[in-house]
């Protein structure tokens, strides 16, 4: 009789521990009621009456101690993100200790078992996909007596619901106690297994938003709805639930999720631009009166079709060239195609200029330029300006009178002169470049007064992209 006061004792704990357990989100209570069986053999123990670990597992004939009637219960509740929580109390009876090396089976007057344990679990049926299928593992603690001796242990277990309905299921589960080591001395309870299976209950199910749908059927399970949408809500009563409306406060159609077309355009007034005035659905509902790609209000010629990067209005050709602004580089002087709307600079232009240049005069043995050379450098300043995207060279060349070194050194400086005085008189700096090339480009020979005159000039020529 005081064994059973120690059992109903274990269980009322159970009851009271369980209401800090867990099971499901939807059902979070969970009771189950089975058999179990307790198994000494198969635990490695150091026992003479136990084998290596495994031994025997599934020898039910021989090891197994089993009650012929309910001998566990257990109670748990859901923790969250797959996480329970379970109290369980069993009671059994020893009459199978388990083995002696010479393979003869030790039998044992009844000796009382009872347990109280708890365990945190882990199911994976959710990362299984499976509405049935439900294994677990599990880990803790519990405090089992066998007869008059108790001791603590750790638990490690593995077990498997098959869920029949969504609130009943059959268990079968695996669990191995070990004993702490200071209890080993005392024999019993020994190191061992405890199989169990039954039926588990799952129940609890809530209403969050009181709207009488529990909330693992409602699909809004926080805001409260209609029956026939599952517990969620229509607003604007289009027949369209909230949570599928994309215009949940204003009544629209199917067509476009629930959302109104105040234009008839065919496109949702949410994703019209211009939701009062019909438009195309390639410009989200907004007017093309010219065709050109670009709404209306954003055209900047409406009724005048042009490309967008030039704000929808046409390009224009102000010099009449043949080439349109947007790619002539001298958009107000008559050009070319080939040269990007610029003239370009003939053969005959370019003699011309060394024409000018080669009647540019310098003070004898210097770089600075003579008074008398200024009307040749204004035609040559009326040249270069007709041609305001071309790029120039001055170039310096000398006789071969005298060393090479101060030749070179001649006509540097005087190349340098004729630039700087042409961007002086309004020549962009950054069109001109000057050298000097000394004695070494002759156009006549040096051996004559003639010809040294000759090879003593300036030139300005063109530079070729």
């Amino acid at each position: 009789m005081k064994h059973l006061s120690r059992f109903l004792a274990a269980s009322l704990l159970v009851l009271g521990l369980s209401t800090a357990n867990a099971q499901d989100e939807n059902n979070p209570w969970a009771v189950s009621i089975g058999v179990n069986a307790v198994d000494i053999f198969p635990t490695g123990g150091d026992l003479p009456v136990q084998g290596e670990i495994f031994d025997e597992y599934f020898n039910a004939n021989d090891h197994w101690n089993i009650l012929p009637s309910v001998s566990k219960l257990s109670v748990g509740r859901y923790i969250g993100d797959g996480f329970s929580f379970t109290a369980s109390g069993s009671v059994n009876k020893i009459t199978k200790a388990g083995e002696l090396p010479d393979g003869t089976n030790v039998g044992v007057d009844d000796l009382s078992y009872y347990a109280v344990d708890g365990r945190v679990s882990y199911s994976f049926k959710n990362l299984l996909s499976s509405s049935w299928l439900d294994p677990y593992l599990g880990v803790g603690g519990g405090y089992t007596w066998v007869d008059e001796i108790g001791a603590g242990t750790f638990n490690g277990s593995l077990g498997l619901n098959f869920w029949i309905t969504e609130n009943l299921a059959f268990n079968v589960q695996s669990t191995y106690k070990h004993v702490f080591e200071d209890y080993a001395a005392s024999n019993y309870p020994p190191t061992h297994f405890q199989h169990s299976a039954g039926l588990t209950f799952a129940f609890g199910g809530k209403d969050t938003d009181g709207d009488g749908i529990y909330d693992k059927d409602d699909e809004c399970p926080e805001v409260p709805g209609l029956e026939e949408f599952n517990g969620c809500p229509d607003t604007d009563g289009d027949g369209i639930t909230d949570a599928k409306d994309d215009c949940p406060d204003v009544a629209g159609t199917a067509e476009f999720n629930g959302c109104p077309d105040t234009d008839g355009d065919g496109v949702a007034d949410p994703k019209d631009e211009c939701p009062t005035v019909a438009g195309l659905a390639a410009l989200n509902g907004c007017p093309d009166a010219d065709g050109d790609g670009i709404t209306d209000a954003n055209d900047g010629c409406p009724n005048e079709a042009g490309p967008a990067e030039n704000n929808g209005c046409p390009y224009q050709d102000k010099d009449g060239d043949g080439v349109l602004d947007k790619d002539d580089n001298c958009p107000d002087v008559v050009g070319t195609v080939a040269n990007n709307g610029c003239p370009e600079v003939t053969e005959e232009v370019q003699e011309t200029l060394n024409e000018y240049a080669a009647q540019i005069l310098f003070d004898s043995g210097k770089s600075s330029i003579k008074k008398v050379s200024e009307d040749k450098l204004a035609e040559i300043i009326k040249i270069l300006n007709e041609y305001p995207n071309a790029k120039f060279t001055v170039e310096g060349h000398t006789d071969s009178v005298g060393s090479e070194k101060l030749n070179q050194r001649l006509s540097d400086t005087r190349a340098n002169s004729v630039k700087t005085y042409l961007v002086e008189n309004g020549v962009d700096k950054f069109r001109l470049s000057a050298i000097g090339y000394g004695e070494s480009r002759p156009i006549a020979t040096n051996n004559t007064r003639a010809g040294r005159a000759k090879n003593r000039r300036v030139e300005i020529n063109l530079v070729k992209e």
